[in-house]
């Protein structure tokens, strides 16, 4: 068989995403925040659009009546961008995420700031009513602010008062130095001994503890401010590691301490503060703004509404455009401003569905987890995407991404869209129950237990089973350690040492 070159005519079809249906996308998946410094970037862009209320009416077209309007719903937006693309395309990833894991989402909880327990059973968790995201606290004055205030009078010279102000600059959130005094000195140019000298001014500061390169630094420091670091307490801070596994009898053969004063020397080192710096506002973190507020109706249901302070409304300036349009004969000049109204109108008509997309979503959720916001998360039920996509008629991967970055305000506090979605365990009633139930039960009950009566996982799996909460003994480990909640054996030998 011959080869020989032909041309072929073929038809063909295909989905091609266009840049506006991927900006459609992006504005699915963005925040609030997002979406006002995407707005700001687009009245820059686009002089026929304003924001603001102006004198035309909602609904009133703003464009003549030969200018074809598109209107789009969220699905067919998105579905019209699962198809083939003609040509390579640069796409935010986090925009276009389609996961649909429905882990937990909560942005709750913080570390507890007692470094005896988080030793023995990690970090503090969130409980039956978790805490709000706006009750974190962030103060207004950072650590570095607050540092630098003092740096002054703390130096012998500007040489070295020069050393430790980039040594502020080098300390965490929590007032540690993770950075090698050496590096530090090479960088600067400066000999070793001139480094640790400017370390040492700085860890004088306020708060106590503040420079450290590590927890028994930390400590010591403070044991040195309120002038109890004598040999015995040395001997006590260096051995942490033996404390957190409960090794007392050790540590007081160590120190060569009776009873009374190791009870006493453990209370002193209660009393200190293992990340000093975490008392001031982290100038990194951005506060996180609800974008939508639930509250309670008249009617016994809910009140569900965007935050509308970072949403500026956008329109068409009517009266601008026809001064355009009047003034400009050519045809470049009207092609140019048909372009220009197309893409305002295209723009506003996305925001406006993004926003219905939202509440929509959101009441759903309201009404699915109707029991988590009148009683607490241990009515939270399991929830899923496809189960709040069937019932407003939308597709998975649209409530993926309306879900995503956004949070939801109500009275029990600030919780991102995804916590609500969790998988679920076997239950009596047959209906199932939330994992963050489940989770808030566990703790529920490790609270309660008695020091001499340690609750074992068989003994938590037999408690819940009681309770109508099928779980397997390996299920309740991993709840368990989830929290950050330690064994039973870790936590005896932490109940252990509070009693003494």
């Amino acid at each position: 068989m011959a080869l020989t070159p032909r041309l072929d005519l073929r038809q063909s079809q295909s989905l091609v995403m266009t840049p506006q249906l991927q900006q459609a996308i992006k504005l699915l998946a963005a925040s609030n925040l997002e979406i006002e410094t995407f707005i700001g970037e687009a009245l820059e862009a686009n002089p026929l659009l304003e924001a603001g209320s102006v004198s035309q009416e909602a609904g009133d077209p703003a464009e003549p009546d030969d200018i074809p309007r598109e209107e789009f719903t969220a699905d067919q937006l998105i579905g019209q961008a699962q198809g083939e693309s003609d040509a390579p395309l640069d796409i935010d990833n986090s925009a276009l995420d389609r996961d649909r894991d429905t882990g937990d989402g909560v942005v709750a909880g913080a570390d507890s700031g007692e470094w005896g327990s988080a030793a023995m059973a990690g970090p503090a968790t969130s409980g039956e009513e978790l805490t709000a995201i706006e009750e974190r606290s962030t103060a207004e004055t950072t650590l570095a602010e607050h540092l630098l205030e003092q740096i002054g009078p703390a130096c012998s010279d500007d040489r070295q008062a020069f050393i430790a102000r980039h040594l502020i600059g080098l300390l965490d959130e929590a007032g540690y130095l993770s950075f090698d005094l050496r590096d530090v000195g090479e960088d600067l140019g400066v000999p070793l001994a001139e480094v640790e000298a400017a370390l040492g001014a700085v860890q004088t500061l306020e708060p106590s503890g503040i420079g450290a390169r590590s927890l028994s630094e930390c400590l010591a420091i403070q044991a040195r401010e309120a002038d109890r670091y004598d040999p015995c307490m040395e001997r006590l801070i260096d051995n942490l590691d033996l404390l957190a596994r409960g090794e007392i009898p050790r540590l007081k053969r160590m120190c060569d301490v009776d009873e009374e004063d190791f009870a006493d020397m453990l209370g002193e080192l209660r009393g200190y503060d293992p990340k000093p710096g975490l008392a001031f506002g982290d100038p990194a973190a951005s506060a996180i703004v609800p974008d939508i507020l639930i509250g309670s109706a008249a009617d016994g249901g809910w009140d569900i509404k965007l935050n509308e302070a970072t949403l500026p409304r956008l329109v068409v300036n009517r009266s601008y455009l026809l001064e355009l349009r009047d003034g400009s004969p050519s045809k470049e000049a009207q092609g140019w401003l048909k372009e220009k109204l197309a893409d305002a109108n295209w723009l506003i008509k996305a925001l406006d569905q993004r926003q219905k997309t939202i509440l929509k979503t959101a009441a759903e959720i309201v009404k699915q987890q109707d029991g988590f916001f009148r009683r607490g998360v241990s009515e939270l039920k399991p929830l899923t995407l496809r189960e709040v996509a069937d019932a407003i008629e939308m597709h998975e991967s649209t409530i993926s991404r309306v879900t995503s970055n956004k949070f939801l305000h109500c009275d029990r506090g600030t919780f991102e869209l995804k916590y609500f979605f969790t998988s679920g365990v076997a239950s009596s009633d047959g209906e199932g129950a939330s994992s963050e139930a489940v989770k808030a039960r566990i703790k529920a009950l490790i609270d309660a237990e008695e020091p001499k009566k340690i609750l074992s996982d068989d003994k938590l799996v037999a408690l819940l089973k009681e309770e109508g909460f099928d779980l397997a003994r390996r299920t309740v480990a991993k709840y368990r350690e989830a929290m950050g909640i330690g064994s039973s054996v870790q936590r005896r030998r932490a109940k252990k040492l509070q009693s003494l």
